[in-house]
């Protein structure tokens, strides 16, 4: 794990596979994590991706080993994002962002188009947070913010994201170990979220979207909206039977589908290169 303290305020906590033998790290696959997640998620994607590109995976606010201080929104976010970047000399990235990560990623692009090669969109969407007739979602959460963890909110909170075939255990003690005001300002980033379909055409560099049909936080409609609104749509990918955390169900499909993204990308821009 490395740290990175940036001038928005966060203490951003990240891991970095670095470049190759030569010192040339070619262009770097930047990975952001979903609500209640963390930089680990992506585990399937960087041992898969890391031999041939550098992989950074960082923790977001109010998540993981990040320090930060007092609410925030996605915004926010992506300012550190950008910071980090600029911190490691990162001129331009091909983003990879699940869920609350897609979310970042749209608005660090909205605020820096030219730092992106492209945008994977996974399990994610450009709407608000989605609304439903069952409280179950906010009662238990607040009941986490109020009272902390217990097992029927790790239940419920792997249905929710995890879903069938992935590992529970290891983010049920992960989950454990977070705090109440992490999940407070995590909640209130995820409640705050501005919609920016009106603003889809201004995602200017090529997006693919990744989705499982199986989602119980957002639906596959919602994310195909996405590929339906920005000028330079490319892969979309739905996964029968994936969950909201598809990457870690369906590692295959879904690293086969960001890596016929790269490589599409890669035979129009000579820039984009594998590290050597």
């Amino acid at each position: 794990m490395h740290t990175l303290s940036l001038p928005t305020g966060a203490t951003i906590a990240f891991d970095d596979s670095g470049g190759g033998n030569s010192g040339d790290g070619g262009t770097a696959i930047l990975f952001s994590h979903g609500y209640m997640m963390n930089r680990s998620m992506f585990a399937p994607q960087i041992d898969h991706f890391a031999g041939r590109w550098r992989c950074i995976a960082w923790d977001a606010r109010a998540h993981g080993d990040t320090v930060w201080e007092g609410p925030f929104d996605y915004w926010d976010s992506a300012r550190d994002m950008l910071a980090m970047m600029d911190a490691l000399a990162l001129d331009k990235v091909i983003h990879v962002g699940m869920s609350q990560g897609g979310l970042v990623g749209m608005r660090a692009a909205l605020l820096a188009p030219e730092r992106f090669h492209g945008l994977v969109q996974l399990s994610t969407q450009a709407g608000e947070a989605p609304k439903s007739d069952d409280d179950t979602f906010p009662r238990q959460i607040a009941d986490w913010i109020a009272n902390g963890p217990d097992p029927e909110k790790l239940a419920f909170l792997g249905g929710f994201i995890l879903g069938p075939g992935v590992d529970h255990a290891p983010w049920h003690e992960a989950w454990s170990r977070v705090t109440k005001t992490q999940v407070r300002d995590a909640t209130g980033a995820l409640a705050s979220i501005d919609p920016l379909f009106h603003r889809l055409r201004d995602v200017t560099m090529p997006v693919a979207v990744i989705h499982g049909l199986a989602d119980l936080a957002t639906s596959h409609e919602l994310g195909l909206l996405t590929a339906q609104g920005v000028p330079d749509p490319r892969v979309v990918t739905l996964v029968p039977g994936g969950p909201h955390a598809v990457n870690l169900s369906n590692p295959r499909r879904v690293n086969r589908a960001i890596e016929d993204f790269i490589l599409e990308l890669a035979s129009e821009d000579p820039t984009i290169r594998q590290k050597t």
